[in-house]
């Protein structure tokens, strides 16, 4: 074979062999993109499914249920349904569940028929965000699209009246009526009502309102304490209260109750006998030989100064003074047979005459209105149990008949050690009810049925080692105490790795090596990440800090007060942002900036008026 044709053949047939190649690769690169669309049309099938079961309405015991994908087409075009707000570990839900289940099987037989759905508030976050969820169970009636709270009985019979009451073609919500106040009116209006409630409020929210930006001098005689505040006036108050109200109860419900006398007439003895027996509170009564009787006036004064706290009552009765064991001049406070104990008086007197002071009274109510131990509630938290240290114990409280003698089995213990310690304040807290604090104090998964914990008066929380509860451990947690031998729990987010910024950040962790530095003047914001005035403040917050970046003496720092805890009690948060200067040398009485606008300018004058360690520039010199 000539040369040049050999050549030819063996260019030819490396041809042939690099275009064969060519085609198995594209073969194989057809079959993986062949696989790998059949994997995507199966993982947007799945991604279909999950849609569509998300939005498939399940029911469950009679019961559906509802989330944040499928709640509004299903409700859209009902007319009624019942609505259950709920926590999977909430254990008044679970209790809950079989009185629901037997509402929504009466309401399905209803012409027409009721939907009643429940609603999972820990997944569902949307929905419990738009109406507002708190708690758990919230029951809400859904009446075209508006939302009805209810704040009844959480029993079948109560429920069903109240939807079916809703249901009615004709049936409204109770309509609201508001006075407009205006410095031109203000003040004939508040002087001739028997009683009024006022909010103060921004023109930017919407009762009698007063807009505080274009009734300038009404603002400046009742000065709200934030953008939207209420004031009552009663009867009894010669002129507005300077505090602003705040109400456990309906507003509507509240003044009722506020418009009559602080003391309440008891005639009877059986009112007398089913406070005892059925009792939730402790029972206040003054004895007196009529109205005339110049200690019952002093009496009447003294109740009104407490009546936000306590409900006061009072007899003429010598029926009733003699199951007391009293005479008339007698003040009687006395615990639901419930929470007393033989380690307690049964009754504790005051004898009062008309020259008794009513700070008197008023004292002697607040030191016996609490048992040896207590019943601490959400409700009754902040005005009862604020003395502190406080030693609360956890459990599944529930003075209902099937359980009251479980929760008085733990109670009987906690009441043995609570004897040795009257210095302290002891109570029983359900621990469904403080979730939230038992899984700040690191007791959520303890494993245990009974937790305890101790709060001091600094806000330090101390929480107890998991181990089986009875009252020698409790005893040796509260000595522990006692000695200073134990450490408290912070409740912190991570220490930042690289905090250079700025604005240094703090956490619960180094709140006291860094605010309470002595040897340095701080500036504390202290914030919410959802709170709109705390992301308007930051730019300016962030330019404060640029601003005095040179300083080596001053720091200017923030933390997030909902995911740390404030380890001192002198830096109170009572709204966000709330902005504290902590001079050296004096961290223990921290200045708090109000009154101001939050701008770099009365910033700046609030540091440089508070500042111990400002050095000036050669320029401000």
């Amino acid at each position: 074979m000539r040369p040049r044709k050999a050549c030819l053949l063996v260019l030819l047939l490396a041809l042939a062999q690099l275009l064969a190649a060519a085609g198995a690769q594209g073969a194989d690169e057809e079959s993986s993109n062949g696989e790998n669309a059949i994997e995507d049309e199966e993982e947007e099938e799945e991604e279909d499914d999950e849609e569509e079961d998300d939005l498939e309405v399940k029911e469950e015991n009679g019961v559906l249920i509802l989330n944040d994908a499928n709640f509004d087409n299903f409700v859209a075009d009902k007319d009624t349904v019942l609505l259950e707000f709920y926590a999977p570990w909430c254990g008044h839900c679970k209790q809950f569940a079989p009185e629901y289940e037997k509402i929504a099987s009466v309401l399905k037989d209803n012409d027409p028929p009721i939907a009643v759905a429940k609603i999972d508030a820990t997944s569902a976050s949307m929905l419990a965000s738009r109406f507002d969820v708190s708690g758990y169970p919230t029951i809400k009636i859904l009446k075209k699209g508006q939302a009805v709270d209810y704040e009844g009985s959480r029993t079948q019979e109560e429920i069903v009246a109240k939807v079916r009451e809703v249901s009615q073609p004709n049936w409204t919500p109770p309509p609201e009526v508001t006075l407009v106040l205006t410095k031109d009116n203000f003040d004939e209006v508040v002087n001739d009502a028997a009683i009024i409630l006022v909010e103060f409020y921004a023109p930017c929210f919407l009762l009698a309102g007063v807009d505080t930006a274009r009734n300038l001098p009404l603002s400046m005689k009742r000065p709200p304490r934030s953008s939207a505040s209420a004031h009552l006036r009663f009867p009894w108050q010669k002129s507005m209260p300077p505090q602003k109200q705040t109400w456990p109860r309906g507003i509507v419900d509240y003044m009722i109750e506020q418009s009559g006398p602080p003391s309440k007439e008891i005639l009877a003895l059986k009112q007398v006998q089913d406070f005892l027996k059925d009792g939730d509170d402790v029972i206040i009564i003054g004895v007196f030989e009529g109205e005339s009787d110049p200690a019952y006036q002093q009496y009447q004064d003294a109740a009104n100064n407490l009546r936000e706290d306590y409900r006061f009552h009072h007899t003429f009765s010598t029926e009733l003074a003699k199951f007391l064991k009293v005479s008339p001049g007698k003040l009687v406070v006395m615990q639901p047979e419930k929470f007393q104990s033989k380690y307690e008086p049964r009754n504790n007197v005051m004898d009062i005459q008309g020259s008794t002071e009513g700070v008197a009274i008023k004292d002697y109510v607040v030191k016996h209105a609490l048992p040896l131990v207590g019943h601490r509630k959400t409700s009754n938290d902040a005005k009862r149990y604020s003395k502190r240290p406080l030693v609360v114990v956890y459990y599944s409280v529930d003075f209902s008949f099937d359980y009251r003698a479980a929760t008085q089995f733990w109670r009987n213990k906690v009441l043995e050690v609570a004897k040795d310690f009257p210095e302290y304040t002891f109570a029983i807290a359900d621990e469904d009810d403080y979730a939230t604090e038992v899984k700040d104090l690191g007791l959520s998964e303890s494993g245990e049925d009974v937790n305890a914990a101790i709060l001091d008066e600094s806000g330090r929380k101390f929480a107890m080692e998991p181990e089986e509860f009875d009252s020698d451990t409790l005893r040796e947690f509260v000595m522990a105490f006692k000695k200073g031998k134990l450490k408290p729990v912070i409740k912190s987010q991570p220490v930042p790795k690289n905090n250079k910024g700025p604005v240094k950040v703090v956490v619960g962790k180094t709140f006291d090596s860094i605010v309470m530095d002595p040897k340095k003047d701080v500036l504390i914001e202290l914030y919410a990440p959802w709170c709109g005035h705390c992301k308007q403040l930051e730019p300016v917050y962030t330019s404060l800090a640029k601003k005095y970046k040179g300083q080596k003496g001053l720091v200017i720092a923030k933390m997030d007060a909902t995911a740390n805890d404030v380890t001192s009690d002198r830096y109170k948060v009572e709204g966000f942002p709330t902005i504290y200067f902590a001079p050296s040398g004096d961290k223990k009485n921290p200045i708090k900036f109000e009154g101001g606008e939050r701008d770099l300018e009365n910033l700046s004058k609030f540091v440089e008026e508070h500042a111990t360690k400002l050095s000036r520039t050669k320029e401000e010199l």
